[in-house]
C-alpha cells in the first residue's frame, strides 16, 4: 500500500480512543499494489493496482502493508494516478450505498435531492452519482464562495446557503423528495420544513438530538455506514463489485476524483496536519497523504 486519506472517521476514532493500552492504526482509505495473496484469493494477483476502504474493526491503512479482505477491494481505475485514486473508496462507497441502497434510487428516479455537506468528500460524490445515474434535480448546500464553486463543478443544479430552508422552499415549493445529510445537528427542523410528505432522508452522522420534527411529514430516516457490510457479512462481495463499477466510470470520464489537498510524506507529523484540516470542518473534497519517508540507513 502506498497512499492513504484522512476522513472524519479517522478523527472520530482517534478522539474516542483510550489513552492507554495498545496503539491503534487508523486509516480507512487506500490505494496501492498487491504484494501477496492468500491461498483462497481468486480476485487479484501480485502486482495488481487496487483501491479499498478497509474495515473499522481491523488495523487501518496508515501502514506500509495492509491485510484486507478481497471482497471489499476493487481494481484501481487505469486512468488515475494513485493519489487521486486513494481519495475515492470510502466516500464513493458511502455515496453509492446512500443513494442506491438506502434511498433505492434508479436511473428512472425523478424529483429533487437536497445535499447537506455537499462540498465534502461524500457530498461531492453524492452529487456526481445522482447526476450520472438518476434523473434527479440536485440542490447543494454550500456556505462559502469556494464551496459553492466546487459543488457546481460536481454538477449541482442549484446552490443554497447554510440557512437553507427559505431558499430551498423557493426552489421546490412542494418540498424536496430526498435529503442527504452529513451535517445533521442543528439542521433537523430545516430538513423537516423542506421535505415533502413521505419523503426520505439518509444521514451519515449523528443527529445531535431528536428527529421528531419529521414525524408530521411521515418521513423515513435512513442511516448509512459503509462499514456495516464488511463487519457483519465479510463473505459479501458487494463492495468489490461496486468499486469495479466505479473504476469503469472513472475511466469512462463519468466520475472524477475529489482529491483537493495532497500532503507528504506519510509520517506522524503529516497525519497530525491532515487531521487538523479535517477537524476544522471546512474541507473541500478529500485530503490524501502519500509517500513513506525513507527508512534510516544502518
Amino acid at each position: 500500500m502506498g497512499m492513504a486519506t484522512t476522513t472524519p472517521v479517522d478523527v472520530k476514532v482517534r478522539a474516542g480512543a483510550p489513552r492507554t493500552g495498545a496503539p491503534r492504526v487508523l486509516g480507512y482509505d487506500a490505494a496501492g499494489i498487491v504484494v501477496a495473496v492468500g491461498e483462497g484469493s481468486t480476485r487479484f494477483a501480485v502486482g495488481d493496482r487496487v483501491f479499498y476502504a478497509g474495515q473499522i474493526d481491523r488495523s487501518g491503512t496508515n501502514a506500509r502493508f495492509h491485510l484486507v479482505n478481497e471482497n471489499i477491494v476493487g481494481h484501481a481505475p487505469r486512468s488515475l494516478p494513485v493519489a487521486e485514486t486513494a481519495a475515492l473508496p470510502l466516500t464513493v462507497i458511502t455515496a453509492w450505498e446512500s443513494l442506491f441502497d438506502r434511498l433505492a434510487l434508479t436511473r428512472e428516479s425523478q424529483g429533487v435531492l437536497l445535499v447537506i455537506g455537499a462540498a465534502g468528500g461524500v457530498g461531492s460524490l453524492i452529487i456526481q452519482l445522482a447526476k450520472a445515474l438518476t434523473r434527479l434535480e440536485v440542490i447543494a448546500v454550500a456556505s462559502r464562495p469556494e464551496t459553492a464553486e466546487w459543488v457546481r463543478e460536481m454538477g449541482a443544479d442549484h446552490v443554497v446557503g447554510r440557512d437553507f430552508a427559505g431558499e430551498v422552499s423557493a426552489l421546490a415549493p412542494a418540498g424536496v423528495d430526498y435529503v442527504f445529510t452529513s451535517f445533521t445537528p442543528g439542521n433537523v427542523k430545516a430538513i423537516a420544513d423542506v421535505i415533502r410528505p413521505r419523503g426520505q432522508v439518509v444521514s451519515i452522522d449523528e443527529t445531535g438530538g431528536s428527529i421528531d420534527a419529521l414525524k408530521a411529514k411521515s418521513a423515513t430516516w435512513h442511516w448509512e455506514l459503509m462499514f456495516t457490510s464488511p463487519v457483519t457479512d465479510p463473505a459479501d462481495h458487494y463492495q468489490h463489485d461496486l468499486l469495479e463499477t466505479v473504476a469503469d466510470m472513472v475511466d469512462a470520464g463519468t466520475l472524477r476524483t475529489t482529491l483537493t489537498t495532497h500532503l507528504t510524506p506519510l509520517s506522524a507529523a503529516t497525519m497530525r496536519q491532515a487531521h487538523g484540516i479535517v477537524e476544522a470542518s471546512r474541507t473541500i473534497g478529500k485530503v490524501v497523504v502519500t509517500d513513506w519517508p525513507e527508512a534510516p540507513r544502518s
